[in-house]
């Protein structure tokens, strides 16, 4: 029997952070570990629409900080056990992830449509799955705003790793007060009521503009709202969605017809003011307030 290898999918762009080969090889010390790059050697694909994947039972346990976890019902191993192929689990619909060999095409080709990048980004977005830099900006993004607790990437009960006293600490005593929703973004009045169609036509924004909140609405004797300052950062956008980093206080005030979210692009053919509305996807677990900690059924 051979030594155990693992392949590790990862977004490999230039950052701020230093490579994750050069990371991984600071730890090896005396393991018998090697790493080596093999990025000229494979392609990393992605499929959905496959309604099979999606059958398996999901709960939800959610602590009086706002952290949610997935907890697995009915398997040892949710991810699949297949080589080269891993069903994503960061969200219901996402499908599943694999890697052939670079210039040749997967099997399943043969029945599914063969897509482009920009569809599997377009996929993600309207599912809420944040990825990759302009998501998950290196050295700035915090885990838990970043949903890795709702996608399964994070463990409280083990290990030690860079941040994790920050992230243990708002499991146990502090809030959640931001997380990555998807949005709709149009022009300040326009946009749609209850529909969310992704439009071609819709021009590209910058990612990483900054997001203010405008009061629309104060009645006297209302509650006390939230400050207008910048409330987060709009994310990967395509075709007129995409995500946001929000201030969950100022989502509040948002569905309570109180406040406006906009951004102002100075120039390009994205240029002027827009509005964006977010949106909570159909598999993201309500809160339940009677309960410090609780589990309810994916729906």
């Amino acid at each position: 029997m051979g030594k155990p290898i693992y392949l590790l999918d990862y977004d490999s762009r230039p950052s701020d952070a230093p490579s994750l080969i050069s990371l991984l090889k600071r730890y090896v010390l005396r393991s018998k570990v090697k790493i080596r790059d093999v990025s000229e050697e494979y392609d990393v694909w992605a499929s959905w629409g496959n309604p099979m994947i999606s059958q398996l039972t999901r709960r939800w346990s959610q602590t009086h900080s706002g952290v949610i976890q997935p907890n697995w019902e009915g398997a040892e191993w949710p991810w699949g056990n297949k080589n080269e192929s891993i069903l994503d689990r960061r969200a219901p619909g996402m499908g599943k992830r694999f890697i052939v060999k670079k210039g040749t095409l997967p099997q399943e080709i043969s029945d599914h449509e063969q897509a482009s990048s920009d569809a599997y980004t377009l996929h993600r977005i309207l599912t809420g799955v944040p990825e990759g830099h302009e998501d998950l900006p290196a050295m700035q993004a915090f885990p838990i705003e970043s949903n890795l607790d709702i996608m399964g990437g994070l463990d409280f009960r083990k290990g030690c790793y860079v941040g994790q006293e920050l992230t243990v600490r708002t499991y146990h005593t502090g809030s959640v007060r931001k997380r990555i929703l998807p949005v709709v973004i149009g022009k300040p009045g326009a946009l749609p009521d209850h529909t969310v169609t992704p439009s071609s036509q819709a021009p590209s924004y910058p990612s990483g503009i900054s997001i203010s909140s405008i009061h629309i609405r104060n009645l006297e004797g209302a509650r006390s709202l939230p400050r207008p300052r910048g409330t987060g950062r709009l994310l990967t956008s395509s075709q007129g969605i995409g995500l946001a980093l929000l201030r969950l206080e100022q989502v509040e005030a948002v569905e309570q017809g109180e406040l406006s979210l906009r951004f102002n692009v100075d120039s390009g053919p994205s240029e002027g003011t827009w509005e964006i509305q977010h949106w909570w996807p159909d598999w993201w677990p309500r809160r339940i307030e009677e309960s410090s900690e609780a589990a309810v059924s994916e729906h």
